[in-house]
């Protein structure tokens, strides 16, 4: 108030419930009504929070400030079907997440998210472990990754980190391990399948080494005289066209979907027929550049790399299908 600010609901964070006492004075001194005073104790996961404010009366105090009409209660069944899997699982499963900003959780976010919405929808745990890609290497990855039942290589730029993803990608693709790569990781797919299998010794991305002779990821065409780099990336939603009878089109159950997209550089078209050749497979393209979105192996219990961010699409009404489908892998590689 002494800023000037008069509000019409308080929503007050708290630990212990707030007494009757203290919503009075609260109202009172703050000039709400008595039930414009909101509690919002902790909870044990953020889910829950909108049962709470049900409780609580929130959603009628709004109605009544917005002069709007209060209907019937909100329909929140599928919600709480969510938030009871969450809660009881049927499994547990520790997936590792190889990334380059694991000090900082926040860049993965929506990544962390996704898992939750996929865990619950496998009735399932999940225990992210996040491991830092640069001090992984072939020495000791065995140590870093043979407990996990998966491994999500994360998005990322630049070149610190690199090899460790690298060698993650060879010791999950070796040993069996579900893998799901994302934009980044992705790339490191094709970078470590190159070497490794094709072997393209000097396979890499122009934007760890411009120099090589095998450009297996290189910038898009059109970004190559672009000096402004802001806003420049390949943005938002594009469409791709899917292979018939491949992992990806069992994931989705169609042939044609459209995801978000932040990124410049792209597999290079003029390895994918080697690579495929070589059992790397091209499942999904853009169907208006031609542009590789989507790679799998066959021969592997689950194997996948996007170009896009499937994780911003996620939600806890619609978790998303590689999500739920790479969970799923990871209770089946407990189980064996």
């Amino acid at each position: 108030m002494e800023s000037g600010i008069k509000a019409d609901i308080l929503v007050c964070r708290t630990e212990h419930e707030i007494s009757d006492e203290i919503r009075n004075k609260l109202a009172l001194f703050c000039n709400v009504t008595r039930e414009a005073v909101i509690q919002s104790i902790d909870a044990s996961t953020i889910y829950e929070v909108p049962n709470l404010m049900l409780e609580e009366g929130l959603d009628v105090v709004a109605l009544k400030k917005l002069d709007l009409p209060k209907k019937a209660a909100p329909d929140l069944k599928n919600w709480n079907t969510f938030l009871k899997r969450l809660k009881n699982p049927k499994h547990t499963v520790n997936i590792g997440l190889v990334g380059k900003y694991v000090e900082m959780q926040d860049c993965y976010k929506s990544i962390l998210e996704a898992f939750i919405h996929a865990g619950a929808a496998n009735e399932t745990k999940v225990n992210v472990i996040s491991l830092h890609s640069e001090y992984i290497d072939a020495m000791n990855v065995n140590e870093k990754l043979g407990g996990l039942d998966a491994v999500l290589v994360a998005p990322g730029f630049g070149e610190r980190g690199i090899e460790g993803k690298i060698e993650t990608v060879r010791y999950v693709r070796e040993n069996k391990i579900p893998f799901f790569g994302i934009c980044l990781g992705m790339q490191m797919s094709v970078i470590e399948y190159s070497r490794n299998v094709l072997g393209l010794s000097d396979a890499n991305s122009t934007e760890m080494n411009d120099t090589t002779s095998n450009p297996v990821v290189n910038l898009m065409e059109e970004q190559k005289t672009v000096t402004d780099k802001g806003g420049t990336m390949r943005l938002g939603a594009w469409n791709c066209d899917i292979k018939a009878g491949t992992l990806a089109h069992k994931i989705y159950g169609t042939t044609s979907i459209s995801e978000r997209h932040r990124h410049r550089y792209e597999f290079n078209s003029a390895y994918v027929s080697q690579l495929e050749k070589a059992g790397l497979k091209a499942s999904g393209t853009n169907p208006q550049t031609g542009l590789v979105e989507i790679v799998e192996i066959e021969d592997h219990p689950f194997f996948i790399g996007v170009q896009y961010h499937p994780e911003y699409k996620s939600t806890v009404a619609n978790p998303h299908p590689i999500f739920v489908n790479f969970v799923a892998a990871a209770v089946q590689a407990k189980k064996k």
